[in-house]
């Protein structure tokens, strides 16, 4: 019998969150249920009847880091206010230029699309789900600050965010994300 995700006990939410820096530090595929169990002080038998299966476990844990950036950024805006809808573009990207302070592993979510593929793992619905929310945050400022033809510009910028984070994480591009403001502020600039 197939179970959904349920961490919202103690000892689920513990799993998670010992499955989550795992997951990050180390890989999806590098990390089994036993050694989450063993680091979350639990038993595989309680991993098993909080998340039904290592997959379903993944999911959660790309829900939950998702959550955990929304969080952030609704922080990083409220704290830094920015007006315009380039500049609230571009701190986003100071946002996730500050999320990945420290950060020794680039993008989670660049991480676990290599290692998922093109299989049929639900992680891959909270990868989609995430990226089609990142290009409609930006259509949505862009449109809010007045831009013209805010949805192709929000796409662009979109398109630029996620290469910077590929570049960044994949491409060692300690630069990435300057240059992504320069592009940003050129596809703003053109309408």
């Amino acid at each position: 019998m197939a179970r959904t995700a349920n961490p919202d006990t103690p000892a689920g939410r513990k799993i998670l969150e010992v499955a989550g820096v795992l997951f990050y530090e180390r890989g999806i595929g590098a990390v089994g249920v036993d050694l989450i169990a063993e680091e979350a002080g639990t038993t595989k038998k309680t991993l098993y009847d909080r998340f039904g299966s290592k997959d379903a476990l993944v999911a959660a844990y790309l829900k939950r880091r998702e959550q955990r950036w929304e969080e952030f950024l609704d922080e990083w805006m409220r704290a830094h206010h920015p007006e315009s809808g380039l500049d609230r573009v571009l701190a986003v990207l100071d946002a996730e230029e500050a999320w990945w302070a420290g950060s020794r592993r680039g993008c989670a979510f660049v991480n676990a699309h290599a290692e998922l593929g093109e299989s049929d793992h639900p992680g891959r619905a909270v990868l989609h789900e995430s990226k089609r929310r990142s290009r409609a945050m930006f259509i949505a400022l862009l449109a809010e600050g007045g831009v013209p033809d805010a949805e192709t510009v929000g796409a662009r910028v979109h398109m630029v965010y996620e290469g910077a984070m590929v570049n960044l994480t994949v491409g060692g591009m300690t630069d990435a994300f300057d240059e992504a403001r320069d592009m940003i502020r050129a596809l703003v600039g053109e309408r």
